[in-house]
């Protein structure tokens, strides 16, 4: 039985740069038993977005995995010690959908994919450049047929040919929630939560006696879109109050990619020096005129 679960990692190189453009991170999902690549991935940076996304694709095409293997980065594992047995939202989701996740003790012990990634360093960085790709939407469109032609040249034959993976229980529509950034809430008496500076409250529900004080799901998905759970079910609300979104928060993979962004933006911006007292917040009620 081949596929009892997939290698997953990924690789920061500059195959689309080169001159021709800034670097990105290639997921990359293996099967552990016939070296073949199951899912390529061009991303911004290795984030949870980046890996949930690639999984998505993943299952969509082949099914459901008995195992995920990968290193113990923050994204697939809480490392803080005081809180052990928490779950990443990677995690979660794999939880959900009955994969285990299986953590990596040295990198030695992901040494398949190491040896895939020395392989796509070399070869993809060389196809790309043949194929003039220069741009992240094309270098993804480009890489299922690279796979293709990889798997074909270096992928071995399984010991048993019966396929381990497993059809997706969930629809589309659950999925989305799945594939979503989670966090718990719990009801005011007046059935209001708060979640990023915004104050949500639940319609429809009547005096809502039952629903006071119980604990609710958000699932904000990657376009903003905020979705309302309980037991299961999604519940209508509005928005009372809206403030200043919060600054994105980046991991140390992340974080690279956020530097970069931010030295182009300024190496290419006119030059502007703000007042000291610059109103950076949105209905700022601070005069000048007022008194110190």
């Amino acid at each position: 039985m081949y596929l009892i679960f997939a290698l997953i990692d990924s690789l920061s190189f500059a195959p689309i740069a080169e001159g021709r453009g800034p670097r990105r991170t290639l997921i990359v999902f293996i099967d552990d038993a016939t070296s073949e690549l199951l899912a390529l991935r061009f991303a911004p940076a290795e984030t949870t977005q980046a890996y949930l996304e690639t999984l998505r694709s993943y299952l969509s095409e082949h099914g459901r995995p008995v195992a995920l293997y990968s290193d113990k980065h923050g994204i697939f594992r809480v490392n803080h010690p005081e809180r052990e047995g928490e779950l990443t939202q990677f995690t979660r989701a794999l939880k959900t959908l009955d994969i285990a996740p299986i953590h990596a003790n040295t990198p030695q012990a992901k040494g398949r994919v190491e040896r895939a990634n020395q392989t796509l360093q070399d070869r993809l960085v060389k196809e790309l450049r043949l194929a003039g790709i220069s741009d992240i939407d094309a270098a993804n469109a480009f890489l299922p047929s690279f796979r293709k032609e990889y798997n074909a040249r270096f992928a071995v034959a399984p010991q048993n040919a019966t396929d381990a993976h497993r059809p997706v229980l969930h629809d589309a529509l659950e999925l989305d929630l799945i594939f979503s950034l989670q966090s718990h809430r719990k009801l005011s008496k007046n059935l209001t939560l708060q979640y990023k500076n915004r104050e949500y409250q639940l319609t429809g529900q009547g005096k809502g006696y039952r629903l006071r004080g119980a604990q609710i799901t958000v699932c904000e998905a990657f376009d903003g879109t905020v979705t309302l759970l309980y037991q299961g079910k999604a519940l209508p609300y509005r928005i009372l109050n809206e403030g200043e979104p919060p600054i994105p928060v980046d991991d140390e993979k992340s974080i690279h990619a956020t530097v970069e962004q931010a030295k182009t933006i300024q190496l290419h911006r006119k030059t502007y020096k703000p007042a000291p007292d610059h109103p950076w917040r949105r209905g700022a009620t601070s005069s000048p005129s007022a008194t110190v």
